[in-house]
């Protein structure tokens, strides 16, 4: 059994549980853009389903006019959503190998159900996304690597909202790219690499109420990855993670929504987030191994956007891995709770307004990851 085969486990739960569709945080990240698969030994092949099942939804808090009740619940605005991912390496010679990576780095499906007397009632939003990340990594005599790619990201989204407010925009291709180092000792199974993603922008063709509008541009932000693992006893692995994406600067704000708002973005961040996970992973003879990972990301405080009502989260997983011969199969489960959070009062009610809130939510995650060593 691979020395790594624990931590392949903790990547799985972070990919197959990714994110809950939303637009406050990280919600709307549904892949963490690791260079994890660089460090697989030998040739390398891996696919990656998962499931996620979010449950979210909140009571409003102020009269908006007829059919809106104070009171009336959202009911369950996220819809469940699969993700893949798709990675292959090859190993060159002793210092240098190649990988290619396929997943979808954001995305998002809104739907509040209509008739409940909640004013958002009946909107709903889509945001869908595939990206390819090509990437190098040289390993120096020093047991440090240099490692960078690039990334190429495909993108559209839709939004419809109660008011008759309707979005649509093109579908965009654009690039950027990733540099990273790491260090390894592998006599005691220790690896810390830092990697960073660029930013990468879409200049999008969109339609407002069916007219054609000025350009949207989008800025799919920047992060920083931190990822370590170490051998704390036989057959035992700690390994974790620190994510910072710097959300501060994803905006959709379309110009004849912000000429309606008053200048109120459709979507925008009230701040940075970084996410942790702290993993334990242990081998229990030479089929099988399994792992547990805690996940932890810090509320940004104030409103979130009615199209993404949660702030922060907590998280557990659990994983289980079998290899035989050249194979390993991997399930992996994930049960998110996600902190509460009010939403802003739209117009005419003045800035500040406690419009709604949202509390007692949670996701749920399942996935299977499917490797193959070559």
């Amino acid at each position: 059994m691979s020395k790594f085969a624990a931590v392949a486990i903790g990547s799985l739960l972070f990919t197959v549980a990714g994110q809950v569709p939303s637009a406050d945080a990280a919600g709307v990240e549904r892949s963490t853009q690791s260079t994890a698969i660089l460090f697989e030994e030998g040739g390398y092949a891996e696919l990656t389903f998962g499931h996620v099942a979010p449950k979210v939804s909140g009571t409003q808090s102020v009269n908006a006019g007829p059919g809106s009740l104070i009171g009336a619940s959202s009911g369950d605005m996220t819809g469940d959503y699969t993700t893949f991912n798709l990675g292959v390496k090859t190993q060159l010679d002793d210092r240098f190998s190649l990988a290619v990576v396929l997943d979808q780095p954001i995305g998002a499906d809104v739907n509040y159900p209509a008739a409940t007397g909640y004013l958002y009632g009946g909107s709903t939003a889509t945001l869908d996304s595939n990206a390819v990340t090509a990437m190098a990594k040289y390993t120096l005599p020093s047991n440090v690597s240099l490692i960078g790619g690039l990334r190429a990201m495909r993108t559209k989204g839709n939004v419809s909202l109660f008011n008759g407010y309707q979005l649509r925009t093109s579908t965009e291709t654009d690039y950027g790219y990733l540099l990273g180092v790491a260090y390894e000792k592998p006599d005691i199974a220790l690896r810390v690499s830092l990697t960073y993603i660029s930013a990468i922008k879409h200049k999008f063709a969109i339609t407002e109420n069916s007219v054609p509008s000025l350009p949207l541009n989008v800025e799919i932000p920047q992060s920083v990855n931190l990822e370590f693992q170490t051998g704390i006893a036989k057959d035992t692995l700690l390994f974790g993670s620190a994510r910072w994406v710097d959300w501060t600067a994803f905006e959709i704000a379309p110009a004849g929504y912000m000429v309606a708002t008053g200048g109120r973005p459709l979507v925008d961040y009230n701040g940075d987030t970084t996410t942790f996970t702290l993993g334990l992973g242990r081998r229990f003879n030479e089929n099988w191994s399994g792992a547990v990972i805690l996940g932890y990301e810090e509320p940004v405080g104030g409103f979130s956007g009615n199209l993404g009502p949660t702030d922060g989260q907590k998280s557990i997983g659990l994983a289980v891995t079998y290899e035989q011969d050249s194979f390993e199969i991997t399930g992996g489960l994930r049960y998110v709770d996600l902190g509460g959070t009010s939403t802003e009062a739209p117009l005419p009610f003045p800035p500040g307004t406690t419009f709604s809130s949202f509390t007692n939510n949670h996701a749920l995650g399942v996935g299977v990851k499917v490797a193959y060593k070559f």
